[in-house]
């Protein structure tokens, strides 16, 4: 592709790629030269020109930086009006417009991204992912640094999916990638909702900015459908947000109705430790399901996937049965013991109040004997959260173990006194040091006690003082419960 027919200009040079990171660029690429939160990458501008860099794209706003840092070199020098809104849409140039050739499913929620993304994957034919646990088809995942990549990520990731012979991709949208102009350039073909609660309001302010951004989705060109949780308290805002022209299908397990499109309706629901039966309801029909995954909120997520699947043309019975073999995503309502005489062991990727309120009322139903919750919260993120978090931990855990999170560069005592200001009696076990603290959870529990291990879920390290240390919940789990 030539420079003047990926941006505003005349020349007749060959682009050979586009990057952010001057460590990439080969001869023939455009370095596209953001402001980061550190570093403005116009300073990295001269080293992407000794590698081969035939121009440099700019945000017009940074002109006079440019002037300063590049008036010496010999490359192409482009500035772009508002380059971080627009890059998606110049990245989607570039790549050939893939998301015009395939479905793309933008999910987007407080909780239930990741679930949603996955089952998708899972239940319909030639389906990649995009999000938290990685992109690429279900089971050979490639790792993502975000639950939504860069906007020049996103469209190559499309890219390569489309040429993997994908038809349809499931994208977990963060509202972070929506404020962001991550997803700008991507054709959105239908959109799910998943729930509202309270997160990120260290980055949104306030909980009225934070449901603005997410509803910037359901506004995207050439949307076609939306899928709809009824059940979410704040859906009717959902619903009368979402323009007319749109079709809408809304899901929900306490038998309620749409003001707007069709209803896809849960009951006769019966829930235990060997997963989910229900019957589910849909134009006239009436279909016994039954998945293998714990707790209400899952079903939840399962109808919004097979909400998905109906408008994709599968019919209920054949959707039902892809549905019963859903395998459960990791870090997600993970089980172990549960038998041999230990206690059930819970890992769950809960960091939000609404989320593990949630899981341990799921588990209370489960729990003969107590309910044990090991917890943290993450640092320099949305402290507000943190007192909500321990008032739930304590109204609706038999015990409580606080330990840390990721604290990244704040103190864990400060976030400790945080989420005990949430308690009304403060009868907390404090042990900083996770691995010990969900050993003590486990040996401390009988046979017919379960313990929930929350926050950290999927992830695979600690991240202390700008330093990431190995760590999984579920691999600690798995080497206490042998040794026990």
């Amino acid at each position: 592709m030539k420079v003047s027919d990926l941006l505003n200009s005349d020349s007749n040079l060959n682009v050979s790629g586009l990057t952010l990171n001057s460590n990439e660029v080969v001869d023939g690429s455009v370095f596209i030269a953001l402001e980061g939160t550190s570093h403005h990458g116009l300073n990295y501008a001269k080293s992407a020109v000794e590698k081969g860099a035939i121009a440099i794209l700019f945000d017009s706003e940074d002109i006079k930086l440019a002037d300063k840092i590049l008036a010496d070199l010999n490359v192409l020098k482009i500035p772009v009006a508002d380059l971080a809104k627009n890059l998606g849409n110049i990245a989607a140039r570039f790549y050939n417009e893939p998301s015009h050739k395939i479905n793309v499913v933008g999910i987007t929620g407080t909780n239930g991204k990741t679930s949603c993304s996955q089952f998708l994957a899972q239940s319909l034919e030639n389906c990649g992912v995009i999000g938290t646990l990685g992109w690429g088809k279900f089971g050979q995942l490639k790792q993502t640094l975000n639950t939504t990549p860069d906007a020049l990520a996103v469209q190559k990731m499309l890219a390569t999916l489309k040429n993997d012979c994908c038809g349809t991709i499931a994208m977990e949208v963060s509202s972070h990638g929506l404020a962001q102009g991550r997803v700008n350039g991507v054709k959105f073909k239908g959109a799910i909702f998943t729930n509202f609660s309270r997160d990120h309001l260290d980055y949104h302010g306030t909980m009225e900015a934070y449901l603005e951004t997410k509803l910037t989705l359901f506004h995207a060109p050439q949307l076609e459908f939306a899928v709809i949780n009824l059940d979410d308290e704040i859906s009717e805002k959902i619903l009368a947000a979402i323009p007319e022209n749109v079709e809408i299908i809304s899901v929900t397990t306490q038998a309620k109705q749409s003001s707007r499109g069709q209803t896809l309706s849960a009951e006769n629901i019966e829930l235990n430790l060997s997963g989910i039966q229900c019957d589910i309801f849909w134009q006239g029909q009436k279909q016994a399901l039954h998945v293998p995954l714990i707790g209400l909120f899952n079903l939840e997520n399962v109808l919004c996937v097979l909400a998905v699947m109906l408008r994709s043309g599968i019919e209920l019975e054949e959707a039902a049965k892809r549905l019963t073999n859903l395998k459960p995503v990791n870090g997600r309502m993970e089980s172990f013991g549960g038998e041999n005489n230990q206690p059930l062991v819970i890992v769950d990727y809960a960091h939000t109040h609404d989320a593990l309120e949630k899981v341990l009322r799921t588990l209370r139903s489960h729990t003969q004997g107590k309910l044990g919750v090991v917890f943290g919260c993450g640092g320099n993120r949305d402290s507000g959260k943190r007192s909500q978090m321990g008032r739930v931990a304590e109204q609706f855990a038999d015990s409580v173990i606080i330990t840390d999170d990721n604290p990244r560069f704040e103190s864990n005592e400060e976030i400790v006194k945080d989420i005990l200001s949430g308690f009304f009696n403060n009868e907390a076990n404090i042990i900083h040091d996770r691995a010990n603290a969900i050993r003590s959870a486990i040996e401390q529990a009988t046979a017919q006690d379960c313990v929930l291990i929350a926050g950290k879920g999927h992830e695979n390290y600690q991240e202390i003082n700008g330093i990431k240390f190995p760590f999984n919940d579920a691999e600690c789990v798995r080497k206490i419960m042998v040794q026990a």
